[in-house]
């Protein structure tokens, strides 16, 4: 949560909006998944590759710095897929707000940033068990395959 005091002295805590992002492999039968680093919450799981917008940056923006800077691919267009509002999201203390995405991947060009020990391809049939799986990510995984069919 944020503290934020306002003009009339009002003080509010208010919520963060994250970005989180479906990342296929070119055929979409594959999805790019990464190890949280153990400095950072749900460190240790499998996560969708996000994070937090930034000042002056549209969601499409975050979400293309976001795949960059944690796998080091560049993407295709974003596309919006949902959006999970619920104060009550498991595992988020926070109660972050996500905009989750789908695109695919194209040209690696980059490196992966610290916030993350690894990345990995998993198909759709082997995705890690969804208590190795950080937030409601294999909840928005399971609601994206469902749109598949």
């Amino acid at each position: 949560m944020l503290k934020c005091s306002f003009e009339n002295g009002n003080i509010a805590s208010l919520r963060h909006v994250v970005v989180d992002t479906i990342v296929l492999n070119s055929s979409k039968s594959q999805v790019l998944l990464a190890l949280r680093s153990n400095q950072i919450s749900e460190g240790g799981k499998w996560a969708l590759i996000g994070g937090y917008v930034e000042r002056d940056e549209t969601l499409v923006q975050a979400v293309k710095r976001e795949v960059l800077e944690e796998t080091g691919y560049d993407t295709t267009e974003p596309q919006l897929f949902k959006i999970i509002d619920s104060p009550n999201r498991p595992k988020e203390d926070r109660q972050n707000i996500s905009f989750i995405y789908v695109c695919q991947a194209l040209k690696k060009t980059g490196s992966a940033d610290w916030e993350s020990t690894q990345q990995k391809w998993f198909n759709f049939t082997s995705l890690p068990k969804s208590d190795e799986l950080a937030f409601d990510h294999g909840s928005a995984l399971t609601d994206w395959l469902s749109t598949q069919n």
